[in-house]
């Protein structure tokens, strides 16, 4: 039965979703947050190889995002050559020799030694995959016309964040790696003028020994204000 209905010309469907009672809700929401509350960032990979259909799968995850006007401006760049990924862990670890030399205060360098990172990335090696995400700062129509898309720093980081969260529930690790700038993302991967290098996402499984630098999150009391 086609349910579907037009408004000013505008296609709609008919939209479900599973309700549960406030038990179920509260034991739901715990659970969510336990399992979620497991991902870590991780620098030490597996070189073990990873089912293509499983990235694409978190990557129609990661679209299901909200964005602004629906304009879905992201890009995610898979790269698996390792002649590639060797390119760009080359082009990566030169910005953050730089940064990590000449670029960052003090401050920084020192809010940094409880994960005891440095400027060298073997990971962008060693992992599987690298997801490289490209925001659209606009959209390319055919003959070179330009189309805005809306609230896109706030879109792709949404879409980064259920990125995450996929990669998460397939059993893999990921790291969001930021070298800075990352413009050289655009030449080597060959992107179009409009897209933007956002972050750069090794995914795969976690090395057999890995460590992960003990971390506390914050308390709730010190994320949430309640009016």
């Amino acid at each position: 039965m086609n349910t579907e209905i037009l408004i000013d010309g505008y296609p709609f469907i008919p939209y479900t979703h599973p309700t549960y009672n406030d038990k179920e809700m509260i034991v739901r929401s715990v659970d969510f947050y336990q399992w979620l509350d497991q991902r870590r960032s991780v620098r030490d990979f597996s070189d073990k190889p990873v089912p293509l259909p499983v990235i694409e799968n978190i990557l129609r995850a990661a679209s299901t995002a909200p964005s602004g006007a629906h304009k879905q401006p992201w890009t995610f760049c898979v790269v698996k050559d390792p002649l590639v990924k060797s390119k760009i862990r080359e082009a990566a670890e030169k910005e953050e020799k730089e940064s990590y030399e000449n670029r960052m205060s003090n401050e920084w360098l020192e809010d940094l030694k409880p994960l005891q990172t440095d400027w060298k990335k073997p990971f962008l090696e060693i992992a599987p995959y690298l997801i490289v995400v490209f925001k659209k700062a606009y959209d390319l129509k055919p003959g070179n016309i330009k189309r805005n898309n809306y609230y896109v720093n706030e879109s792709v980081g949404l879409a980064c964040g259920f990125l995450l969260a996929a990669i998460h529930h397939a059993g893999l690790v990921a790291l969001t790696h930021t070298p800075s700038p990352m413009n050289f993302l655009t030449t080597l991967l060959g992107r179009p003028e409009n897209e933007r290098p956002f972050l750069l996402i090794p995914v795969g499984y976690p090395h057999e020994n890995t460590y992960v630098p003990k971390l506390e999150r914050k308390k709730l009391n010190e994320v949430m204000v309640l009016y």
